[in-house]
């Protein structure tokens, strides 16, 4: 059902255009030899209520420069009096004929001039004139305004994608809309029609939306607007919005690929052709085998004259091996396909399952045909499951992607990882599955889990396999929560782990390999945020742990090499800090590309410590990316160990030198750390925009994660000074931190502190234990 809001905004616009169009009339009245002409948005009756006038005063030249600025002023100066903003020139025909020949958004503007008001003649002439003039430059015209299109992608990324993006200047919105009117006003090839008309009106309307809500013309959908627009546009929820508009960004984007490739095919065309003869002479474009019934013709993978319709292996077979060829599949092909009635049977026969795997280990090419098959409802027809989590926003600043952008993304990372697993299809099918749960009621790795039963015994795997690719999707962010915020060396952290492998249906040595490759590759299609050089050593150690104790010890004499290697390095470290005079030691590794380095401490382990350090590295504009801290006997005195991950905050890393003097003063009480960090703090949050859907900090004791520790888990919104509030409040309390596990994911904190079990917080459910959780909170409030 048509949303009543969309039908209602439609008719606001051509009564806001229509209103402004008779404004001008009368501001011009009856003054010959001129003309208004609204261009750009104004000129296709686009009006938003952010929208500005977009008019060219139009004349013949029979008046002086002084009676020209005259009208001109009696026209503008009434609507700057009347707060509108407008956008305006004073032109001849022939002076904005140069112009459009020499700035190619104005000629993009004008493309859609429209007459409002005195002599349509001087109009007629003006749009007669561009537009020839547009069709005869094409071939020049069109690769610029394909460059503005790539430019706009590189800076403002894609709208499909993005938590806020902006309606009118990211990939698949507005801008991209009206390149397809320039495209097909060139006659250099025709565009696809109706989705990509629909979705721009949607935009229009959100838009329209947004400007009445804020009072402001920008297009950037906000977080903290979106649930007043969802309500104003007859959504039910924030996500259903965006959902929306991401399927309209990527209708828009789709149409634009389609249309971009006919371009290119006709001015090769051109380029091979000379004349009309030369046209009519060009043989044939060749035609290559690619698969049975699927060639390459024209840069694109097409069916075959002579391709079995009645085949229902056909449309995976043409998006494999369009896929692994890197080529997009032809618009009228797929068409084809869409409209023929073939249907597989269940379970998938092997063929039909083999080309999946085929299209699904296919690397890069797999998104641009995934995309294709989606935009014409195949890729629905194979997969049921895929409509529900069609556009599906993430609100979740770690991820870049929509969930099923995410889902493929994380197959392509899986195929680049296929050769290191022995069931490489195993690998693919599970990231294929791993995130189908979410959007639904409960936990999503459990709902996704009770999807891919059904789904792997659709795709006709056998029973032991879909064992395995349930357990590895309802297993798949097990492995990144242990490598990353467990202490791995304690006992109690392969547990989890262990026990998933030995229930997988599969060698738990495989299992532990797949569920290793997955979490990699879904870490990499997060985002920036979630991988790292830093992040995959930390699952290669789980993975060396965990295979260590699956092969019953054989490579105990390796992990012991590796735990004395790095005992030695922590004893040199604390030796350092035994002979100097403050007994502090501090060492550092040079900053790598990414401009992350590393900071070791070892210094006296007294109750607070920890608070002390993470306080003067953020004193310093220092950014607390990681931690690993360790206990240290040395001549009767405990040391703490500390190896930070960090970057700064801006600039460069502060030298040595400094930093241990400033851990000396924090030590004896002179530098006054907890004042100035307070000082910073409060000037930090007077001049703070309010996050927008920032949740509460999560503090909770983890039952059973270690065996001879008490452990805390703190997860909050990362700010300066974040990890020095969390230690002092449990130093505050008398606690002891013997370990921690430190970790920033983009803009959210996760910290594990391993607490001795004598000291603040004996047992989960304890009172100690109950004012630790408190005292934190508090501090975090």
């Amino acid at each position: 059902m048509e949303r009543v809001a969309g039908m209602r905004y439609a008719q606001q616009r051509r009564e806001r255009s229509d209103a402004a169009d008779e404004w001008l009339v009368r501001l011009l009245g009856d003054a010959g030899g001129a003309a208004l002409v609204a261009v750009g948005g104004y000129g296709r009756r686009q009006l938003s209520p952010g929208s500005d006038l977009d008019v060219v005063l139009l004349h013949d030249g029979s008046r002086d420069s002084a009676a020209i600025g005259q009208l001109a002023d009696s026209i503008w100066y009434p609507i700057w009096d009347a707060k509108t903003m407008l956008d305006h020139s004073v032109r001849t025909v022939a002076e904005a004929r140069a112009v459009a020949q020499q700035d190619l958004p104005v000629a993009l503007g004008m493309l859609t001039a429209r007459h409002v008001a005195g002599d349509p003649a001087l109009t007629e002439a003006l749009r007669a004139a561009l537009l020839a003039d547009w069709r005869k430059h094409a071939p020049k015209r069109l690769p610029e305004l394909r460059r503005l299109r790539e430019e706009r992608r590189e800076r403002h990324g894609e709208l499909a994608y993005r938590l806020e993006g902006d309606l009118k200047e990211c990939a698949g919105g507005l801008r991209d809309a009206d390149s397809l009117t320039a495209i097909a006003a060139s006659w250099i090839a025709d565009v696809p029609h109706g989705a990509p008309e629909q979705a721009q009106e949607f935009l229009l309307d959100v838009r329209w939306a947004l400007h009445t809500r804020t009072g402001r013309s920008a297009d950037r959908l906000l977080l903290q607007e979106q649930d007043d627009l969802a309500a104003e546009l007859d959504f039910e929820s924030a996500d259903d919005l965006m959902t929306a508009v991401s399927d309209a960004a990527r209708t828009i984007d789709y149409a634009c690929d389609v249309a971009w490739r006919r371009v290119d095919q006709a001015l090769a065309t051109r380029t091979r052709s000379t004349g009309i003869s030369g046209l009519l002479r060009r043989a044939a474009p060749e035609r290559e085998p690619l698969a049975d019934g699927v060639v390459r013709a024209e840069g694109e993978a097409a069916l075959a004259l002579a391709a079995n319709l009645d085949d229902p292996v056909l449309p995976l077979r043409i998006a494999a091996a369009a896929a692994r060829a890197g080529l997009p599949i032809a618009p009228a092909s797929l068409e084809r396909l869409a409209s023929s009635g073939a249907a597989l049977t269940e379970p998938w026969p092997e063929p039909a399952r083999a080309e999946l795997l085929r299209l699904l280990g296919s690397g890069p090419g797999l998104v641009q045909v995934w995309e294709e098959l989606d935009r014409t409802g195949l890729l629905v027809r194979l997969l049921p499951e895929w409509e529900r989590i069609r556009s599906l926003p993430q609100r979740n600043a770690l991820h870049v992607h929509t969930v099923d952008r995410h889902i493929i993304e994380t197959v392509v990372h899986a195929a680049e990882r296929a050769r290191r697993v022995a069931r490489p299809d195993l690998l693919l099918a599970a990231a294929l599955c791993h995130d189908l749960g979410k959007g639904l009621p409960g936990d999503h790795c459990v709902t996704g889990a009770e999807l891919t039963v059904k789904l792997a015994a659709r795709l006709g795997f056998p029973p032991a396999d879909v064992a395995t690719l349930t357990a590895l999707t309802r297993h798949h962010l097990l492995f990144a929560e242990l490598a990353v915020h467990r202490d791995p060396t304690d006992p109690a952290t392969l547990a989890p782990l262990l026990a998933a492998a030995a229930d997988s249906g599969t060698n738990p040595a495989d299992f532990v390999a797949l569920l290793h490759l997955l979490t990699e590759s879904d870490s990499q299609a997060t985002g920036p945020a979630v991988w790292s050089p830093w992040r995959a050593s930390l699952y290669r150690e789980l993975a060396a742990r965990a295979n260590t104790v699956l092969a019953g010890g054989t490579s105990a004499a390796r992990e012991a090499a590796a735990a004395h290697a790095a005992a030695d390095a922590d004893e040199t470290l604390v030796s350092q800090a035994a002979l100097a005079q403050d007994r502090i030691a501090v060492q550092a590794l040079a900053p790598g590309s990414a401009g992350i380095g590393r900071i070791d401490v070892a210094i006296p382990d007294d109750v607070g410590v920890l608070a002390l350090v993470a306080g003067v590295l953020t004193l310093r504009h220092i950014r607390v990316l990681g931690a690993e801290i360790n206990t240290v006997e040395a001549s009767g005195t405990a040391y703490a160990v500390q190896r930070w991950t960090v970057a700064a905050e801006y600039g460069s890393l502060p030298d040595l030198g400094r930093l241990r003097t400033d851990l000396r003063s924090a030590r004896l009480g002179t530098l006054k750390l907890a004042e100035r960090l307070e000082a910073r703090d409060r000037e930090r949050l007077s001049s703070r925009r309010q996050a927008a859907l920032t949740p509460p900090a999560s503090v909770r004791l983890l039952a059973g994660a270690s065996h001879d520790a008490t452990v805390l888990e703190v997860r909050a919104e990362d700010s300066p000074g974040l990890l020095h509030r969390i230690a002092s409040a449990i130093a505050g309390i008398g606690a002891d931190i013997t370990r921690a596990r430190i970790a920033t994911l983009g803009p959210q904190a996760v910290d594990v502190f391993y607490l001795r079990p004598d000291a603040g917080a004996e047992a989960v459910g304890s009172a100690a234990a109950e004012e630790l959780v408190d005292a934190v909170h508090a501090a975090l409030s």
